[in-house]
Parts: C-alpha cells; sequence; structure tokens
C-alpha cells in the first residue's frame, strides 16, 4: 500500500506504538518571541484498526511526564514540578479514542479523551495516514501524522510569568503534535 492508497481493508488489525520510531512532542510559545518544543520520550499505545469500518477503530496511548525533554535541563525539570505537569501526583498524560472518523483519502479525525493532572477533556485530532511497508525485520509497519491546539490552563497547568514588555513567559496555546509508527502484532 502507498501513501495515497484509500484501500484500508488490508491494514485491519492490532498494533502496538514504535517508541523509537514515534514522537509524542509540544510546541509552546515563549516570552512571546520564539517557540520551545518538547517531547515525551517514553510512552506506551496501542491501535485496533478496522479497514472495513474505521468508525470502530479505537487507539489508546500513555506518556510518562518524567521522560519529558526539552533539550534544557533546567526547563525539564521545572515543567515536571507542580508550577506544570506535577509528575509527582501526576505521573502520566493518556489519551483514549472515543470515535474516529474517516475523512476521505488519507485523513482522520480522531476524538478521545485526553487526561492530563487529572483533568479529562475531548480532543479532536486530525491525522493523516503516511503508508504501510513490511520492514526489514518483517514487521507490518503503518503510520500517522497530525497535530492539534490544547489550552493547558483547561487542564491546571497555569503558571506563568508576566513579562515587562506586555504578554506573558509561556503561551496558553500549546501545538501537540503526533509522529506515529505502529507494528502490528502478529
Amino acid at each position: 500500500m502507498t501513501a495515497t492508497s484509500t484501500d484500508f481493508t488490508t491494514l485491519t488489525g492490532t498494533y502496538t506504538l514504535d517508541p523509537a520510531h514515534s514522537r509524542l512532542g509540544f510546541v509552546a510559545r515563549h516570552a512571546m518571541v520564539t517557540k520551545v518544543r518538547g517531547n515525551f520520550n517514553e510512552f506506551e499505545g496501542a491501535t485496533t484498526i478496522d479497514g472495513t469500518d474505521p468508525s470502530k477503530s479505537s487507539v489508546s496511548v500513555t506518556a510518562q511526564v518524567a521522560s519529558i525533554d526539552t533539550r534544557n535541563s533546567m526547563r525539564d525539570d521545572h515543567l515536571r514540578t507542580n508550577d506544570f505537569l506535577d509528575v509527582e501526583k501526576f505521573p502520566t498524560i493518556s489519551f483514549v479514542s472515543t470515535s474516529i472518523a474517516h475523512d476521505g483519502g488519507n485523513d482522520f479525525q480522531v476524538t478521545g479523551d485526553l487526561t492530563i493532572k487529572d483533568v479529562t477533556k475531548s480532543v479532536t485530532i486530525p491525522l493523516e495516514f503516511q503508508g504501510a511497508a513490511k520492514d526489514p525485520f518483517g514487521n507490518d509497519r503503518i503510520g500517522f501524522e497530525g497535530s492539534t491546539q490544547i489550552v493547558r490552563s483547561e487542564y491546571g497547568v497555569t503558571y506563568n510569568a508576566a513579562l515587562e514588555t506586555g504578554g506573558v513567559l509561556v503561551s496558553d496555546k500549546i501545538t501537540l503534535e503526533f509522529e506515529i509508527s505502529a507494528i502490528k502484532s502478529a
């Protein structure tokens, strides 16, 4: 199957996310002038795909908050505190789908419950199917990419600092980014 194919029937099955070839990332505005990007390096997840009826498909993902990585250890340590994600009290962030809609072509809308700091809200993630392939080790792989925005204060992540020039240190809107490679279970 190529990335332009829309025959999803051959993809039916259960898949496990491959953290070594996937990215769960985020982007926040910093000081109103630039963007800071980060990832969660430790996560697990699975998806069950019904290629005949994608609405019967499902996905779940759990990220370990302690694995947050913005390439700056002081910032990462601060993000782990109660000012932001409070890793001691809330060690994971999770997403569990509640519906999946095929928009046509390779486009899907995955709606589900995102839980951060024990606050659960429904979010929709537009995902684009990137293709399927058999890797050199004989694994059947699929790939999806997408992003969505959330408002972090709605999840109890409210820390900020006012800037002298106006604005705030950290944006309230956060872009979540997904680059997913998953391996079909035998």
